[in-house]
């Protein structure tokens, strides 16, 4: 009798076991003006908000530097990808299936067959065991936060991983755009510290047509392993929140990520069949992250006192998303309601004056001159925060309320995106602005777990608040390592108090995937209402997915 349990991931034919299903559309002419490729082939234009003004042709994924090329999750593939339609759960991608022994620390990946790089070697067992060795041969490589110990090729499309405790919820990191299947016969020997890859050969669906400062053009592959596609160009150019409202208005622009505010009016209502505004559940949240390895946000009380005073109605009010405001699990109502315990189910959380009051007066310390002050040491706390996200109005809100309810002064700092990831990851900062995100509720909090945990100076890939605690690791072992119910149903309510009561980190507002698209060139866009895959590039699979079912516009 097999030893194997019923934990098992196949493809469904629907999904991956046949071609990804998009038909073939005779080129036509330039997209929004941008123009063709000069063979005649229409092009789909992304305006990327959040990369700068530039572009770096860095393509080495494992890297440590913290600029990447834009979209290089369309070059290189995981082996899964997490399902946000179906609950977040993972499922296979370049693998055929994901099966666990059945003490939930041995995973078989049983590879497809007929997966080739852009190059037109096939993908071998070698690539998988080469490629997922990476992190574990140097922790800067580990940005996606793999916890495997080894890895191990049992045939020529097999491979095995190991954990040192059980697994059985940790399959998500095998979905992170982070850690992508790279041919071994280019990488090998490459000093992954310093080589930027800049002519990437990837089993993705594009390959690297042109590469410019201001416009990376990728070019659809016609022997991709997932079929066909009707567009033959990607343009990747650089805009910002405010200027590409006008590029989608005009139709320079198709595809944008943007938070819009008034876009029902400003943008839907001029074209409402062509002009789509999206936003789609992550089911995580947007949420103030605590530096607890250092005083003072070491002090529960402390954190009590400054969660209590965030005014969550006010921002979600700014953003123009009213009652998005996050429940104290971290945990959006939307996409896990059925989980959520009773008490934290669709709770508000105001601002609670009286209350921060007392949970200041608990953790021992006194305002000064707008400065915390303890044991004859005082505190001036500052509040980093994305500037691409044009987060300064939402910072100020956070700050006033601090002022005005505490005492507390607080600086803002203002960061590019780039630069606010290197911070967290290295842990400088006091507050900060992040989101969780995941597959499931283990996806979610696995970010708390102490095997993420790097000391102050140490890139860390999830854990950025440096989290340490016995009954968060002892909660995270039992829900990412049991396969019963009962067990990771408890744990994840454990888990759920610690967050709502230690406070790790405060959630703000519900996250979403905001999506901005002028259909007028491309139709064929999933809505919220009818989607097997999020629009959202940067979501790897997603993000083919939605290309791959794209046509042209009254073709």
């Amino acid at each position: 009798m097999s030893t194997r349990r019923a934990f098992i991931v196949r493809a469904a034919a629907s999904a991956v076991a046949v071609p990804l299903g998009a038909s073939a559309c005779t080129a036509g002419t330039g997209a929004g003006g941008a123009g063709t490729s000069g063979k005649g082939a229409q092009a789909l234009v992304f305006g990327k908000t959040d990369g700068g003004t530039m572009f770096v042709r860095n393509y080495n994924m494992f890297g440590p530097a913290t600029q990447k090329s834009p979209n290089s999750e369309l070059i290189y593939e995981p082996l899964a990808r997490i399902d946000y339609s179906d609950g977040a759960k993972v499922k296979p991608w370049l693998a055929k299936s994901l099966e666990f022994d059945e003490s939930g620390t041995t995973l078989t990946v049983k590879l497809r067959d007929d997966v080739k790089f852009s190059d037109g070697k096939p993908m071998t067992a070698d690539d998988v065991v080469f490629s997922l060795g990476i992190p574990l041969k140097d922790s800067s490589f580990n940005t996606g936060g793999t916890t495997y110990e080894r890895v191990a090729k049992k045939d020529a499309t097999t491979v095995t991983l190991h954990w040192k405790q059980p697994a059985f919820s940790e399959l998500g990191q095998l979905a992170s755009i982070q850690v992508p299947i790279v041919p071994k016969h280019i990488w090998a020997g490459k000093d992954l510290k310093s080589w930027t890859n800049p002519d990437p050969v990837g089993t993705g669906p594009f390959t690297l047509e042109r590469f410019a400062a201001q416009q990376v053009t990728l070019r659809a592959r016609d022997d991709y392993w997932g079929g066909t596609f009707a567009l033959k160009e990607l343009k990747v150019v650089p805009t910002s929140g405010d200027a590409v409202q006008a590029q989608l208005l005009r139709g320079d622009v198709d595809w944008a990520l943007i938070a819009w505010n008034g876009a029902e009016k400003e943008y839907e209502a001029k074209d409402p069949k062509r002009h789509l505004y999206q936003k789609y559940a992550t089911g995580g949240t947007y949420a103030l992250f605590f530096n607890t390895d250092k005083a003072p946000f070491d002090n529960v009380h402390l954190r009590r006192a400054l969660a209590m005073t965030i005014p969550r109605k006010d921002i979600v009010t700014m953003l123009q998303r009213p009652g998005t405001e996050a429940g104290p699990t971290g945990l959006v109502d939307e996409v896990f309601g059925d989980v959520i315990l009773p008490e934290y189910r669709h709770k508000v959380q105001p601002v609670d004056a009286a209350g921060a009051q007392k949970e200041l007066a608990l953790s021992g310390f006194k305002v000064q001159g707008g400065k915390l002050v303890k044991d004859g040491k005082s505190y001036a706390p500052k509040l980093s925060f994305n500037q691409d996200y044009g987060w300064d109005p939402y910072a100020n809100s956070m700050i006033r309320s601090w002022q005005k309810h505490l005492g507390i002064t607080v600086k803002p700092v203002g960061a590019p995106g780039a630069n606010l990831y290197e911070q967290q990851q290295a842990g400088d900062f006091d507050l900060t602005i992040n989101f969780t995100l995941g597959g499931g509720v283990g996806g979610i909090y696995s970010g708390l777990s102490g095997r993420a945990y790097r000391p102050l100076g140490e890139k860390a890939a999830t854990n950025y608040g440096r989290w340490k605690d016995q009954a968060t690791d002892a909660a995270l072992g039992k829900l990412l390592g049991s396969n019963e119910p009962a067990v990771t149903k408890s744990a994840g309510e454990e888990l759920q108090k610690i967050v709502a009561q230690q406070v790790p980190y405060s959630p703000i507002y519900n996250s979403y995937w905001f999506i901005a698209i002028n259909a007028s060139h491309w139709e064929g866009w999933p809505t919220p209402e009818h989607f097997s895959h999020v629009p959202f590039p940067g979501l790897g699979p997603d993000t083919t997915l939605t290309l791959m079912n794209l046509k042209q516009a009254g073709k």
